[in-house]
């Protein structure tokens, strides 16, 4: 059974919006490397996509295979994960203009339409790695006390 690192970590915030045409990932990369962001996590998002890059549960990531590129007009619906210097982990769910929803893991080419909105937190007493699972055999999150 997994336990904490630290049964509590204070965290701190950083507000930021991105602009018309920015390519989400890129962009929160480029957040996470200014900031020096150990540990962070999406607590917050709103705004809209015009292009929308998902990986679908189960589908391989050999490649642009198994991914789902989408072209629209896309308000997001929730953004939540982690990520770290080295990497993310974010699921995406986004409605079109007629309010059908689908989601999955995000990957790079997700572009934004109007605003993107987000508030990021970051963890102070921990750090955020990924290494491979024995049992997923995917990188998962390693948590360990800074």
């Amino acid at each position: 059974m997994s336990q904490p690192v630290t049964p509590f970590s204070s965290a701190r915030f950083l507000a930021i919006r991105l602009l018309p045409g920015e390519d989400v990932l890129p962009a929160l990369r480029k957040y996470v490397k200014q900031y020096n962001l150990q540990a962070a996590f999406i607590a917050g998002c709103v705004g809209s996509l015009t292009n929308v890059a998902l990986r679908y549960a189960g589908q391989s990531y050999a490649g642009k295979k198994g991914i789902d590129f989408l072209t629209g007009k896309f308000e997001v619906v929730s953004l939540i994960g982690t990520l770290d210097a080295n990497g993310e982990h974010l699921h995406l769910a986004v409605s079109d203009e007629k309010g059908v929803m689908t989601g999955g893991h995000m990957v790079d080419g997700s572009t934004v339409r109007t605003t993107l909105e987000l508030v990021i937190g970051e963890l102070e007493q921990v750090t955020f790695q990924r290494e491979t699972c024995a049992l997923s055999t995917y990188e998962e999150l390693v948590v360990t006390p800074r």
